[in-house]
């Protein structure tokens, strides 16, 4: 399956490594292994994660409170965003 990350969720995860990079070093390359290892687990059962809205779905990051919200078209996976869990919720509604 082919993975494909909206402008904004990909410009969410530059945020976020940058972010975690500033509080200690390599924070930010543990930030994407865990990101990598939800993609990767998407990739493989794209339909386990819990559904939040329909054709809308959540995988949470180990360690992080982060989640991936993504939708399945075809054979590609969309990333709609790269969502911090203790921010305002659903706010990326309105990419769909």
């Amino acid at each position: 399956m082919k993975v494909v990350f909206l402008a904004l969720a990909q410009q969410e995860l530059d945020d976020a490594v940058a972010w975690y990079d500033e509080q200690s070093r390599g924070l930010g390359i543990e930030f994407l292994d865990q990101l990598d290892r939800a993609v990767r687990r998407i990739v493989s059962f794209p339909t386990s994660c819990p559904e939040i809205e329909p054709g809308l779905r959540r995988c949470l990051l180990s360690r992080f409170p982060y989640g991936l919200i993504y939708g399945l078209d075809r054979d590609t996976i969309v990333v709609v965003a790269v969502a911090h869990l203790h921010r305002e919720p659903r706010y990326w509604l309105d990419r769909l």
